[in-house]
C-alpha cells in the first residue's frame, strides 16, 4: 500500500521499520496490491468486483485498512487509509493515489493537511509538526516549494520562498528577541544583498555571504551615527568612513549611495518592504541560523546579535561580524581609555568629526579626521569611493571556458578524479619498494567520447600518467585528507585559478577552489628528481610529523592528442587560512637578485630577502623548535644533493602598537611575551578587552572551537608562560586558531631600522606566521655547476644562489636565524 512520505521533523522516534515502511514509493499505485489481496482470497467488503464506483473497504494482510470509494479495485474519490502503525490519510484519491484535498496524521502526532498531487503532497497546504513547528505555503513532491511562512517553536518566524524543503533567495526572517532581517538567503545563511535591523534601532544594509557581512555595507548605530565601508568574513576591511549623527553628508557621497542602491549594490528598503513580491528560493530551518551569538546586553559597547546559537564545529568563526561590531564599539583613542563612541551620549552629537578610518580583518590600522567642509568631488576621492565596493578577489585568474588552460583543466581534473577514484578502495597496506620509481605508474587512455572506464569529456582526447599512486595515496592519508573531499578540492564543480609564476622556472601553478592545494607544473628533470628521492622524502616526512618541506600528494603526467606533455605535482597550500596574508617572503639566504624588482606591491606579491626589514621574535622554546625542525629538513635536502630552495615566510599582521586603544594597552602583552589566559578565565574574561593584540589560551576540552590548518600533523606547541601546556592562539572577532609549527604561529614583528634612523622609532606589529620550505626539486646538476663556475667570476661567490648543497644548507641556517633573533 502507498505511504505517505513523512516530512523530515517527524523522523525523530520512529523506529527503523516505520522509516521502510513510510519512505516507500508515494507515488505508486496500489491496485496490484489490492488485487493480489484479492486472489488470494481476501474479503472485500463490497459488493461484487465489477469495474464501477462503490464504497467498500479492504484490509491489507500487513494490518492496513482502506475504507471508502473504489472504482473497480482502485481507491477513487473520497476514502480513509489507516496503516499499522497508526499514520492516518483521509481525503481524496485518484487511480489509487491521493490526489486532491487531504489530511495526514501521523503517530507523532504531526499533521498535514492541504493538497495532494500524483500521491505527493503537492500544491498549498499546512504542515504543523510535533515540536510545533508550523509551515503554510507551497509544496512540491513532499517538499517545501515557493512561497511559504514557517513559525518556530522559540517564537522565530520566516516568510519568504523555499526550493525543495530549504530557504533560497528573498524572504523575511524575524527573531522572537524583535531582529529582523530582509533580503536575499542561500544555504540558510544571510547572503547576497539584505537588511538586519536589531530591535535597539541599529542596523547593517549592504552585502553578506554565508551569514557574515562580506562586501560594500552601511552599519548604523541608533545612536551615533553610521559607518559606510566595506567587511570580509564578517570584519572591516578596507577604508571606509564613520559619519557621527546629526553629521551632514557631503552631496556626492549621498548621490553616491543612492546610486549604489539603484545599481542593486546595496539592498533598497522600499523595494523590499513593497507587496513582498518574493523569488523562488531555498535552506535549512533558519531557527538554526548562523548569524551570531546568543547572549545580549544592553550596553551599546556590547550589544551582540542574539539570534539562536548555531550548531557548528567552527563557532567562533561564525559568529566574527557580531563580535567585531562589537569592537567598533570599543575602539577609540580618548586618553581616559574609554572609546569615542562610548562617550557619545555626554558629547554633543555635533562636535565629533567624520572620520576615515582603515582596517585589516577587523582591525583599525589607520584613522584621520575629516574636515566638516570636506568634499569627496575629486576625481582621486570618487576613484578610491568606487574602489571601496569591489570584494577582496582571491588570487589568480579563473579559468573559464575559452581560457588557454581550459582543455588542460578538464583533462586533469578528470584523471585526477580516476586515480583517486580507482585506488581509494584498495585495502590500505605500508608501501614497498616495488611501489616506488617510474615503473609503479599506468597509463590510461581519455578519449573524447568516453570508453568502457572513462566518461565523455568536452575536451580534446588525451592520455593521462599517473605516477606512484600506492605511495601518494599514503602520503595523503597521513596527512588526514580525504580521498572525497581531495576530490571535490580540485574536481568539484568550481573551476581552478591559474596564478602567475612568482619565480624564474616558467612553471605554472592552480589553485583549488577552496584554497586548499596547489598544482605546479614540472619539468621532466624535476619529476625524475621527485620520483628518485621519493623513497627518502616518504621516510623522512613520516618520521619527522612537524616536518616544514612541501607537502606532496600527487604527481601526474597529461599528453592531449595534439600537444606537448604536461607534468604536475599537487601540493599542500601552505597558505590556506582565514587570516589574510598580508606580506609573502621567499628566503634563500643569497644576495644576488634577491630583491623585487615591482614598483607597485600589494598582497599576492612575493618578496625576497633584501625587500625583508623585519625580525620576528618568537617564544624562546618555540624559536628553538623552528630552528632544529629546519636544520633538520635542510640536512635531508643536503642529503639528497638538493639546493635552490627556500623559505616561504607569510605574515598576517595585526594593529601596530601605536594605533591601540588605551584600554587595551594596558591589559596587552609586555615588549616579548603574549598574553596566557586559562580555558576558565578565556570563557569568562571579556574578549572584547583584547580587541588588537594576540592572546594565547590554554588548550581545551571542547576542539569544536578551534581552527585547525590543512593539511596539519604533529603535536601542538606548549607554552612555557602556560607552564609548558599546549595553547592555542585567540585572535578576538576573528578565531580561535591551533598553534602548530610552521602554522598559526604568533610572534612580534620589528622594524629594522637603517643606519641613519634611530631605533626609537622602528614599527612594532603582532602578527602571526605560516611559514615552510619550498622548491625542493632542484639538484646541484652539472648545468648548475656550470652557472656557479660563471657566476663566481663575476660576482662574489657567497652572494650566487647557485652553490654547492653544504655550503647552501649552512649559509640557509645561517640566514634564518638572522630572520628569527634570539628574543632578548
Amino acid at each position: 500500500m502507498t505511504a505517505p512520505a513523512v516530512l523530515p521533523n517527524e523522523l525523530e522516534g520512529i523506529s527503523r521499520s516505520q522509516r521502510v515502511e513510510l519512505f516507500r514509493d508515494a507515488s505508486c499505485n496500489i491496485e496490484k496490491e489490492v488485487l493480489s489481496s484479492l486472489a488470494n482470497g481476501q474479503d472485500s467488503h463490497a459488493s461484487g468486483t465489477n469495474p464501477g464506483f462503490r464504497v467498500g473497504e479492504i484490509r491489507l494482510p500487513n494490518g492496513d485498512i482502506y475504507s471508502g470509494t473504489l472504482l473497480g479495485n482502485t481507491p477513487e474519490g473520497s476514502g480513509r487509509y489507516v496503516w499499522s502503525d497508526g499514520c492516518t490519510y483521509d481525503g481524496e484519491w485518484r487511480r489509487g493515489m491521493r490526489h486532491g484535498q487531504g489530511k495526514t496524521m501521523w503517530p507523532s502526532g504531526a499533521t498535514y493537511e492541504g493538497e495532494y498531487s500524483g500521491g505527493y503532497i503537492y500544491g498549498e497546504g499546512t504542515y504543523t509538526g510535533s515540536d510545533n513547528i508550523i509551515y503554510k505555503g507551497r509544496w512540491k513532491l513532499n517538499r517545501k516549494h515557493g512561497l511559504g511562512c514557517q513559525t518556530y517553536p522559540n517564537g522565530d518566524m520566516f516568510d519568504g520562498s523555499w526550493i525543495q524543503g530549504e530557504i533560497e533567495g528573498h524572504g523575511k526572517y524575524t527573531w522572537a528577541n524583535g531582529n529582523t532581517y530582509v533580503g536575499n538567503m542561500k544555504n540558510g545563511k544571510m547572503s547576497g544583498k539584505g537588511t538586519l535591523t536589531w530591535k535597539n534601532g541599529d542596523s547593517y544594509e549592504g552585502n553578506w555571504l554565508d551569514g557574515m557581512m562580506h562586501g560594500y555595507g552601511i552599519y548604523t548605530w541608533n545612536e551615533c551615527g553610521y559607518y559606510v565601508g566595506t567587511w570580509t568574513k564578517g570584519l572591516k576591511d578596507g577604508k571606509g568612513t564613520f559619519y557621527p549623527k546629526g553629521c551632514r553628508v557631503p552631496v556626492n557621497d549621498e548621490l553616491y549611495i543612492n546610486n549604489l542602491r539603484n545599481r542593486g549594490v546595496l539592498p533598497d528598503m522600499r523595494r523590499q518592504n513593497h507587496g513582498s513580491r518574493i523569488l523562488h528560493s531555498s535552506s535549512v530551518d533558519m531557527g538554526n541560523m548562523k548569524v551570531g551569538l546568543t547572549r545580549e546586553s544592553s550596553g551599546p559597547s556590547s550589544r551582540r546579535n542574539s539570534s539562536e546559537q548555531p550548531h557548528s564545529k567552527n563557532v567562533s568563526l561564525e559568529r566574527r561580524w557580531s563580535l567585531e561590531v562589537a569592537i567598533e564599539k570599543f575602539i577609540g583613542h580618548d586618553a581616559s581609555g574609554s572609546s569615542g563612541l562610548e562617550r557619545s551620549e555626554s558629547i554633543n552629537d555635533s562636535d565629533l568629526p567624520m572620520l576615515e578610518r582603515e582596517y585589516m580583518q577587523g582591525v583599525l590600522i589607520s584613522e584621520v579626521v575629516l574636515d566638516r567642509s570636506f568634499s569627496d568631488s575629486s576625481k582621486k576621492a570618487k576613484r578610491r569611493q568606487k574602489k571601496m565596493v569591489r570584494e577582496t578577489k582571491k588570487p589568480g585568474e579563473q579559468i573559464i571556458k575559452g581560457h588557454r588552460s581550459y582543455d588542460l583543466m578538464l583533462s586533469l581534473q578528470l584523471g585526477i578524479r580516476y586515480t583517486v577514484g580507482k585506488i581509494t578502495p584498495i585495502q590500505k597496506r605500508e608501501v614497498r619498494a616495488s611501489d616506488f620509481g617510474p615503473r609503479a605508474s599506468f597509463w590510461m587512455t581519455f578519449p573524447k567520447e568516453g570508453s568502457r572506464l572513462t566518461p565523455s569529456h568536452p575536451a580534446e582526447d588525451f592520455k593521462w600518467k599517473d605516477y606512484c599512486p600506492m605511495v601518494f595515496r599514503n602520503l595523503r592519508e597521513m596527512f588526514k585528507i580525504d580521498a572525497a573531499d581531495y576530490m571535490i578540492s580540485i574536481c568539484g564543480n568550481s573551476a581552478l585559478r591559474e596564478l602567475s609564476s612568482p619565480g624564474k622556472s616558467g612553471s605554472v601553478f592552480f589553485l583549488s577552489q577552496d584554497d586548499r592545494f596547489m598544482i605546479k607544473t614540472l619539468r621532466k628533470s624535476e619529476v625524475q628528481v621527485l620520483l628518485r628521492m621519493l623513497p627518502n622524502y616518504y621516510h623522512h616526512v613520516r618520521t619527522y610529523e612537524n616536518t616544514l618541506i612541501t607537502k606532496f600528494f600527487g604527481l601526474h603526467r597529461v599528453k592531449p592528442s595534439s600537444g606537448q606533455k604536461f607534468r604536475f605535482v599537487v601540493m599542500g597550500n601552505m597558505f590556506c587560512t582565514e587570516l589574510r596574508i598580508h606580506r609573502r617572503f621567499d628566503l634563500k639566504g643569497s644576495s644576488l637578485g634577491r630583491s623585487t624588482d615591482k614598483i607597485e606591491i600589494d598582497e599576492n606579491t612575493t618578496l625576497k630577502d633584501l625587500d625583508l626589514n623585519y625580525s620576528f621574535y618568537l617564544e624562546p622554546s618555540w624559536r628553538e623548535a623552528l630552528l632544529k625542525q629546519i636544520e633538520t629538513d635542510s640536512e635531508f635536502l643536503r642529503t639528497q644533493r638538493i639546493m635552490d630552495y627556500s623559505l616561504l615566510l607569510g605574515v598576517h599582521y595585526r594593529a601596530p602598537q601605536h594605533l591601540r586603544t588605551r584600554a587595551s594597552y594596558h591589559r596587552s602583552m609586555a615588549a616579548d611575551r603574549l598574553t596566557v589566559l586559562s580555558e576558565e578565565d578565556a570563557q569568562e574574561d571579556d574578549a572584547f578587552n583584547y580587541p588588537e593584540g594576540l592572546v594565547l589560551v590554554q588548550r581545551g576540552g571542547d576542539e569544536n572551537s578551534v581552527v585547525v590548518g590543512p593539511h596539519i600533523r604533529g603535536s601542538r606547541l606548549r607554552s612555557t608562560a602556560a607552564g609548558f601546556a599546549e595553547v592555542d592562539l585567540l585572535l578576538p572577532g576573528t578565531a580561535r586558531l591551533q598553534i602548530q609549527l610552521g602554522v598559526n604561529m604568533p610572534a612580534r614583528a620589528e622594524q629594522n631600522p637603517q643606519e641613519e634612523e634611530s631605533k626609537s622609532f622602528r614599527e612594532v606589529y603582532d602578527v602571526v606566521l605560516y611559514l615552510g620550505i619550498i622548491d625542493i626539486l632542484q639538484e646541484y646538476n652539472m648545468s648548475k655547476k656550470i652557472e656557479h663556475a660563471v657566476k663566481s667570476m663575476q660576482y662574489d661567490s657567497i652572494s650566487i644562489s647557485a652553490v654547492d648543497p653544504q655550503f647552501y644548507s649552512e649559509r640557509f641556517l645561517k640566514f634564518i636565524q638572522t630572520v628569527f633573533p634570539e628574543n632578548s
